[in-house]
């Protein structure tokens, strides 16, 4: 009895992370037609007519909604379908303000903090970045950009400014995302980090702090450009 009670527990499990990654995967592509202008401001987001789009129950397609909502994307209404909204150019702004001046931080202290194990997995990252801009796919640059952009902030060693840094990346995420297809985009990221890469390495905070304030500036400047701002 209790191994098919593990088993059961183990598929409980099993589904819940299919889940989250059906969601995430919907929050993307919903995401990308918002950015895109394909789904224009006020349009509604039917649950059943998203599921049978991408050929999914509805569980899944009501989690990417509430993520969307979080970003910003999409607006929730109570007791009424969820709306496509437009973030203004103001509230842009202040979120990549916000997200610069967090980041920053982070890597200021990382210089100072971030151990040998740390700075190896940093660097394993980068060249794995470098692989893809090779390979120019934006979608596999932007998972692998997530990653380098968290061990920045693991290093940091301050628990809190990691977490609201996360959850402002996750706010902005859809946004920054698509300032990778930009042309020649990938390239200059990657020659950013390598700035950010080689002043944590230094140990040099300063440095590491004025690198990361300038790549996410470059970030928003890429995303305008991408909008046609």
């Amino acid at each position: 009895m209790p191994k098919m009670q593990e088993i059961a527990q183990g598929d409980v499990v099993s589904r819940v992370t299919v889940s989250k990654t059906l969601s995430a995967r919907l929050r993307e592509e919903i995401a990308d037609d918002i950015v895109r202008g394909a789904l224009a401001p006020g349009v509604a987001l039917e649950e059943a007519e998203l599921a049978k789009r991408f050929d999914v129950s509805r569980t899944p397609v009501r989690e990417a909604i509430r993520l969307l909502v979080a970003t910003g994307l999409v607006e929730a209404r109570p007791h009424r379908t969820a709306v496509v909204a437009r973030a203004t150019e103001t509230q842009l702004v202040g979120m990549f303000e916000a997200l610069r001046e967090l980041e920053s931080l982070c890597a200021g202290f990382a210089a100072e903090r971030m151990t040998p194990s740390e700075h190896t997995e940093m660097r394993r990252i980068h060249a794995t970045l470098l692989r893809v801009v090779r390979a120019g796919d934006p979608q596999q640059y932007h998972e692998q950009n997530e990653l380098f952009h968290a061990a920045i902030y693991a290093g940091c060693h301050n628990a809190y400014l990691e977490r609201l840094t996360l959850e402002t990346r996750a706010r902005i995420a859809p946004f920054s995302r698509a300032q990778f297809r930009t042309l020649g985009r990938l390239a200059r990221s990657h020659s950013e980090h390598d700035t950010i890469v080689k002043a944590i390495i230094d140990r040099n905070p300063d440095r590491a702090a004025a690198a990361m304030k300038k790549h996410i500036g470059s970030v928003h400047d890429a995303y305008a450009t991408y909008r046609g701002v």
